[in-house]
């Protein structure tokens, strides 16, 4: 295993590093200590994860001197609310963090997005860590100080942004996932290399079965290519007003995707995103921006790994395509009303597109509803 890599993300008061490699959980103490103005910690986890690794974050840091109490949540995407935040709120101010104190995220996407903003919002603003236990959050959610909850209005809709005071992105802890979690993380992964690298996705193409075999070291170098790719466009767009909108490729049509089903165990985010970067290569195709082969390739990738890619594969019903474009409509890059994609020119080409036309959408997602059978 190659040695951890860290990545700055350069921000003026607010930078921090990001470090890649695996052991950090079990060297978290050496990592957080120098940053804390006295010896304690407070958790913010879910039940699956702190039964696999609270203890041992918990015995790290209190072989070091520093205390720890924990704030542990019911595990899914159901828990990123209001009620879940209220409870975190609630439970740390119980423990009595105070605004020099540290928070720290420990869990996959959903705990992170819910501890940081519940940093973010307690006494106006408390440090937080995040050390973050899926592939999805290691590549992405972790990363550029996004927090928030979801609403019955739509995904991610109340939140702030809040960075972090570090990121541990310990590979080894990606060994616990399920395999469906693992695959869901890599539709996260698989996005950096459709929106701005096709010399990633090449590689992508090579070693994501390796990868996803487990190879560690495979599994660090796209976890750090992908924070990398990320820190470079915070770096240039902290706050969402120009480039860091193409992070979003595909997510247009994975949140509306993910309200249409509950934010249940029907469709992991990172399964909703696969399916909105392939729908997203579709209709820039259909659009006349991309050649007819780049969503097939899109596609073909997905499917090598055993990674959901269409309507076709969401379990249940789902709305007809005008409701879907209501959801859609309730999306945070929706600018005067108008819908707002991340479309592509060819892999690793992707720019922010203005007022598409709203028939287009309809008709391609009226063809894969079809396409549901």
């Amino acid at each position: 295993m190659t040695d951890p890599r860290t990545i700055r993300v350069n921000l003026g008061e607010r930078s921090y590093d990001v470090v890649v490699g695996a052991g950090l959980l079990a060297d978290a103490a050496r990592h957080i200590a120098l940053m804390l103005a006295r010896p304690r910690v407070a958790v913010v986890t879910d039940a699956t994860v702190a039964a696999l690794h609270l203890p041992a974050f918990r015995a790290a840091m209190e072989a070091a001197g520093i205390a720890v109490t924990a704030q542990v949540l019911p595990p899914g995407e159901a828990t990123k609310g209001w009620e879940g935040l209220s409870r975190a709120v609630d439970g740390l101010l119980a423990d009595r963090v105070e605004r020099r104190d540290m928070v720290v995220a420990l869990g996959g996407g959903v705990i992170g997005d819910l501890a940081g903003f519940a940093a973010a919002i307690l006494r106006r603003g408390v440090r937080f860590v995040q050390v973050p236990t899926t592939l999805l959050a290691q590549v992405d959610s972790s990363v550029g100080g996004k927090t928030g909850i979801n609403s019955v209005h739509g995904k991610n809709l109340v939140g702030a942004f809040h960075q972090p005071a570090l990121v541990l992105a310990d590979i080894g802890l990606l060994d616990t996932l399920p395999a469906r979690e693992f695959l869901a993380g890599y539709g996260e992964v698989v996005k950096y290399g459709l929106l701005g690298d096709a010399g990633f996705f090449d590689w992508l193409e090579r070693h994501a079965p390796a990868m996803a075999a487990g190879d560690r070291d495979l599994r660090a170098q796209a976890v750090a290519q992908s924070v990398a790719m990320k820190a470079a466009i915070v770096e240039r767009d902290e706050t969402e007003q120009g480039d860091r909108a193409l992070l979003n490729l595909g997510h247009t049509f994975a949140h509306a995707l993910e309200t249409a089903t509950g934010y249940s165990d029907r469709l992991l985010h990172g399964e909703a995103v696969a399916i909105g970067c392939a729908l997203a290569f579709d209709l820039s195709a259909r659009l006349g921006l991309c050649s007819q082969e780049d969503p097939s390739r899109v596609r073909a990738h997905l499917a090598r790994l055993g990674l959901r890619r269409d309507l076709a594969d969401i379990p249940g019903d789902l709305p007809g395509p005008d409701a879907l474009m209501a959801l859609m409509a309730q999306d945070k890059k929706v600018i005067d009303g108008r819908l707002r994609f991340i479309l592509a020119r060819g892999i690793g080409q992707a720019f922010v597109a203005d007022g598409v036309d709203g028939s287009v959408v309809a008709a391609l997602l009226t063809e894969r509803l079809v396409h549901r059978g």
